[in-house]
Formats: C-alpha cells, sequence, structure tokens
C-alpha cells in the first residue's frame, strides 16, 4: 500500500496518506492572536489539508484537542460547534498540554477517511 505526503518538511509532513486514511499533523493557529482565532486558523488549514487529501470534514474520524488552557474550552468550543458537520461529528478528546510556545493556545489533530 502506498504512502503519500503532503507538504513535506525536515521535521514532519503536514498530511500523511496511508490507504484510504489520511493524518494530519497538530495544526496551529497565528501565535499570539485569541483562542477564537486561533481556532479558526486551524480549522481553516484543517480545511485546506483534508482537500488536498481528497477528504473533507464530514469525513473526519477521530480529532485530539490539545489546549494551552481549560479555561478557554467553551470559546475553542463555540468556534468548533459551528464548524463541525452535525451529521458527522468525529470522535473527540481534549486535555490540556503546554504547547511548543505559549503564544500557541490550541493545537489540533485530524484523522480522516478518504
Amino acid at each position: 500500500m502506498s504512502i503519500r505526503r503532503i507538504e513535506v518538511g525536515p521535521r514532519m509532513s503536514q498530511a500523511v496518506i496511508h490507504g484510504n486514511t489520511v493524518y494530519l499533523a497538530g495544526q496551529v493557529g497565528t501565535p499570539g492572536k485569541s483562542v477564537t482565532e486561533q481556532t479558526k486558523d486551524v480549522l481553516a488549514s484543517v480545511e485546506r489539508l483534508l482537500k488536498e487529501a481528497g477528504s473533507d470534514k464530514s469525513k473526519i474520524l477521530q480529532a485530539i484537542i490539545w489546549m494551552a488552557d481549560m479555561k478557554d474550552f467553551a470559546e475553542m468550543n463555540a468556534v468548533w460547534d459551528a464548524w463541525v458537520d452535525p451529521a458527522n461529528t468525529p470522535a473527540r478528546a481534549t486535555g490540556e498540554a503546554k504547547l511548543a510556545t505559549p503564544d500557541y493556545l490550541v493545537e489540533i489533530i485530524i484523522t480522516a477517511a478518504i
């Protein structure tokens, strides 16, 4: 079975396709923006990468969301809830973690079918 990589860099690829599944690297928004704006940025990146892989948000299987501070959970959820396909919600987990820099407030990792 072949493997295809999208936006390959020296450390990681932004997406890897194996079989009929696409795995996205953790997507982050513009550092320093609000949780709302970072979440919007992340979801725009997710949509762009899924499209390039031949998928879309209705085919998301799993979402793992890391937040710098769970106090921002409701703010992130407001953006997520407006974006996610309500007929095809994925399995999802959300947790708090130190992200790559203190300016990142949310990071989302997606696995989707093609």
